[in-house]
């Protein structure tokens, strides 16, 4: 077999894969920094799902870097604020969405609260019209504005996100820190109907609170409690994904 000839049935081969199965490429996340600041956006894969090329880094105001995740890939995107790193060391801190690892790097740590999150599954195996699932959440609370965008996917495809400045509204009893992030109900005062734990840990028992309801006036298409699916939950089929901070200052 010739070489050109190979190189032509490689070619063919690989139109193909991206026409009729391009969801089993997985998915691109592209994330974006549109605030006036520096973000570190942080990086962490569910349990049995691979890590993406980073973990954490630092973003500069304008700056954009994107990671490809393979089918089935599962996990979440944040954004951390008001850090600081030792130049030399790489060790430091951040004031709201830190993980905790004392460095740039995440190293498979969570935010901790309050962050707001972008959570997605991206759609698994040979099929083309797997679905993947992606939601922003405000049930840890919220740090920074942030929307999720689906390009060149299949289905409904929808944009979801919170745009609003929920620290500017934030009640004071929510309030972290000098007000840079605004904590959930849950996380300011621990109880199980806040949380939906205990006999409250069910779609049927834990209902909106009148603090998550503040979250979902502002933000309706994010998740402000725990059982906020019916109008949070997003799905699309074969697509890759723009994670922004800061949306609303996106031209």
């Amino acid at each position: 077999m010739s070489s050109n000839f190979t190189s032509h049935f490689n070619y063919i081969t690989l139109v193909f894969l991206l026409i009729f199965c391009k969801g089993c490429l997985g998915a691109t996340f592209t994330l974006t920094n549109r605030c006036d600041y520096t973000v570190w956006p942080g990086i962490l894969a569910n349990a049995g799902s691979d890590k993406l090329d980073s973990t954490g880094f630092e973003l500069p105001s304008g700056g954009t870097r994107s990671f490809q995740a393979p089918p089935g890939w599962s996990g979440r995107f944040w954004g951390r604020t008001h850090c600081t790193f030792d130049p030399n060391l790489g060790q430091g801190s951040c004031a709201t969405g830190d993980c905790g690892s004392n460095q740039v790097e995440c190293n498979g740590a969570g935010a901790e609260p309050p962050a707001t999150l972008a959570e997605f599954t991206i759609g698994s195996g040979t099929n083309s019209g797997a679905q993947d699932f992606y939601d922003v959440s405000l049930v840890d609370g919220y740090n920074l504005p942030m929307i999720v965008a689906a390009k060149g996917g299949s289905g409904a495809c929808g944009s979801t996100g919170c745009i609003t400045d929920l620290n500017r509204m934030c009640p004071n009893e929510l309030r972290a820190g000098d007000g840079q992030a605004c904590k959930s109900a849950c996380e300011a005062f621990g109880n199980p109907e806040y949380c939906c734990s205990g006999v409250y840990g069910s779609p049927s028992t834990c209902r909106p609170s009148v603090y998550s309801e503040i979250f979902k006036t502002a933000c309706p298409r994010s998740y402000s409690y725990a059982y906020d699916d019916a109008s949070s939950t997003f799905t699309c089929s074969g697509a890759d994904y723009t994670i922004i901070f800061c949306p609303s200052l996106t031209r």
